[in-house]
């Protein structure tokens, strides 16, 4: 009997001495595949209560990190005249991340993003698909600290001294799904010259995540009108968003 089992043993050595072990893993998914398994799902550790909390404490701890990172930022010109510097609100275990362009003047003398009438306007839209920027979702901008009169398009080159900050604050959170609200938010993350009527509804890739964009709400306080393609807008985003949290469940 010790015969036969050593016998299996040293040929059991020899196969996997033989066989590489990338080929045996292509072969053992080929063969799951076959049955109708996922290797990957199969594979896949499932998360407990416990390693969801340690997650989000690490996410709470590196954003953080990075606020005094920022410090009293005086990286670019715009500290000159700013009242507070405005990082984000929300979220930052969330599975969706906003980004606006850059704030205005209740957001800079509050210090937080989308509080003044589009932020009011935005909280509404949230609320229409099941989100709150108390729970579920993450708020920032392209821009930390408020351009003179809100003209974004005449400081544009502070976005490089901004921008870096911005994608630290995504790598953080990674999120499934990011909405960039406005022309700048878009064509700063996605590298992109497109103007905001071409690209409005249809779904990017920033890196692995999923990108949509639209009008930012301070536009549709100026034409109403355009409420109805932000609608179709965050139909679309709460479809999405619902997908990629089955396929994360699945």
């Amino acid at each position: 009997m010790n015969d036969t089992k050593n016998s299996i043993y040293k040929n059991y050595s020899n196969f996997s001495d033989k066989v590489n072990r990338k080929d045996m893993e292509n072969f053992i998914k080929s063969y799951l595949k076959s049955l109708g398994f996922s290797y990957n799902q199969l594979a896949k550790k499932d998360p407990t209560p416990d390693d969801a909390e340690n997650t989000c404490k690490d996410k709470n701890e590196l954003m953080r990190r990075l606020i005094n990172e920022i410090g009293d930022c005086k990286r670019c010109e715009l500290y000159k005249t700013r009242t507070n510097l405005v990082f984000g609100v929300g979220n930052p275990c969330a599975d969706i991340m906003f980004i606006g362009e850059a704030p205005g003047e209740e957001e800079d003398l509050k210090g937080e993003p989308f509080v003044g009438r589009a932020g009011r306007l935005l909280d509404k839209i949230l609320e229409s698909i099941g989100l709150s920027r108390k729970d579920n979702v993450y708020i920032s901008n392209v821009l930390k600290s408020r351009p003179p009169e809100n003209k974004i398009i005449n400081h544009m080159s502070s976005i490089d001294a901004c921008l870096p900050f911005l994608l630290k604050q995504i790598d953080i959170i990674k999120p499934k799904l990011i909405v960039c609200l406005g022309t700048i938010s878009a064509h700063s993350l996605l590298k992109i010259k497109d103007p905001i009527t071409k690209i409005r509804g249809r779904f990017f890739r920033y890196n692995d995540i999923k990108v949509i964009t639209t009008y930012h709400p301070s536009y549709l306080l100026r034409n109403p009108i355009a409420k109805k393609e932000v609608w179709e807008d965050f139909k679309k985003i709460k479809e999405m968003l619902n997908r990629l949290r089955e396929v994360e469940n699945v």
